[in-house]
């Protein structure tokens, strides 16, 4: 569908998926979205290519305990962001240019 697994950039994008999320699971669930650092460690990227400009990490993380790669969001009593093993499996949110 040319889409990606979802970028954010600022923090009123960050909001707007999380919106999206709560209305999707009636709660702040924690949802991949398209951070990943796979490719070289700490060198996170977002899978349409664009740098991080905006994090929202939650303390001590990113930490790449058991080689963590991928990008959850809504983690903890914070709703920040944490890496995570990319084959758990989670709910996820996409984005694709209109």
């Amino acid at each position: 569908m040319k889409g990606n697994l979802a970028s954010i950039h600022d923090i009123e994008e960050y909001h707007e998926i999380q919106r999206l999320v709560m209305t999707a699971t009636h709660e702040f669930t924690v949802t991949w979205v398209g951070g990943s650092d796979a490719q070289e460690e700490n060198q996170w990227l977002w899978s349409d290519g664009t740098s991080f400009q905006f994090t929202n990490w939650c303390p001590g993380e990113p930490n790449n305990l058991y080689q963590q790669h991928c990008l959850t969001i809504n983690n903890a009593g914070q709703k920040c962001w944490d890496d995570y093993q990319c084959r758990s499996k989670k709910p996820f949110i996409c984005a694709k240019k209109a």
